[in-house]
């Protein structure tokens, strides 16, 4: 006989499509903490460009996974699942609904489908863009440290094998050599219920996405970014230098653009953003598409109360 899994509710969706506050209301209607599942998120210091809760937010339900890491670090999913499964666990031992919310596509499949990844899996958009925009030869060198053997049979102009490489690695913690060893899945820990936002109007999205770019150069994005950069927190070669929000901002940093260029080459990176996100969550078929908080409510009891 099977035992009976913990249910935990996990929402996701694209850049502003409205998760933060779809999650805060789950929570403080159904007994529920926040546990975060964005990659950006973790990050210290770095609030504006990754949208981060306010603190009025925060104070409306305990929040979780969010200011972990240091923005230098590579922060893999290996290391996302055991924060995650520690988090979700203090979250039930407490009689709480773990509500994780988050646009990170490869975390949300890591507590979905819990696998090993090897050469045919999906990675999140987000990490593959940044490492494409390293120069091949850093790339290479970066292989070399973590992982010397595929290094060793990779030439480093291919630079779709070694970006594959360290995706592997910075996904998992795993070098892409231990990987080929095997691919396995485990047993889903869970019992999950899968909100997903953002499958309406494909405009109406974008022009979010833009609103919300506006509101954040006027909360001062351009100056938390020069900050960061001054500091040291966003350097050269690390995944959170090239986070959207923050890279597109640059050139008019190091007076290389004017300021009305770069804001809309974010707002597009942050459109294209999105509909690589909607084309990730669409794959989900046990995934419940709500546009409103009360659909969202009423699946949530539902699943509550299924036995």
């Amino acid at each position: 006989m099977n035992a009976v899994k913990s249910k935990i509710v996990i929402i996701g969706g694209p850049t502003a499509s409205g998760k933060t506050a779809l999650a805060l209301k789950i929570a403080e209607d159904f007994g529920g903490e926040i546990i975060s599942a964005d990659s950006m998120q973790i990050y210290k210091r770095l609030d504006i460009g990754t949208a981060k809760p306010t603190a009025q937010e925060r104070a409306r339900a305990p929040h979780h996974l969010i200011d972990i890491a240091e923005p230098w670090e590579n922060y893999s999913v290996a290391r996302f699942v055991r924060d995650a499964k520690t988090a979700i666990n203090d979250v039930l031992g407490r009689g709480r609904l773990p509500v994780i919310c988050g646009g990170t596509g490869l975390y949300i499949e890591a507590l979905i489908h819990p696998t090993d990844y090897s050469e045919d899996t999906d990675t999140d958009p987000a990490l593959r863009e940044s490492l494409s925009a390293i120069d091949c030869h850093t790339l290479w060198l970066k292989l070399r440290e973590v992982d010397p053997a595929e290094a060793e049979k990779t030439h480093e102009n291919n630079k779709k094998r070694v970006v594959r490489a360290l995706e592997i690695y910075y996904a998992t913690g795993r070098t892409k050599t231990e990987t080929d060893r095997g691919q396995k899945s485990a047993e889903p820990e869970y019992d999950v219920l899968l909100l997903l936002t953002g499958f309406g109007d494909r405009r109406e999205l974008y022009d979010k996405i833009d609103r919300r770019v506006d509101l954040m150069i006027g909360a001062g994005l351009i100056e938390e970014t020069r900050r960061a950069l001054s500091s040291g927190d966003l350097r050269p070669g690390t995944t959170a230098c090239q986070a959207i929000g923050y890279k597109e901002l640059f050139p008019y940093i190091n007076g290389e653009d004017t300021v009305e260029n770069c804001i809309a080459r974010l707002k597009q990176a942050s459109r294209n953003y999105a509909k690589r996100q909607l084309t990730w969550f669409s794959r989900y078929g046990e995934g419940v598409r709500v546009a409103d908080a009360n659909q969202a409510a009423d699946a949530v009891r539902g699943f509550l109360e299924r036995s």
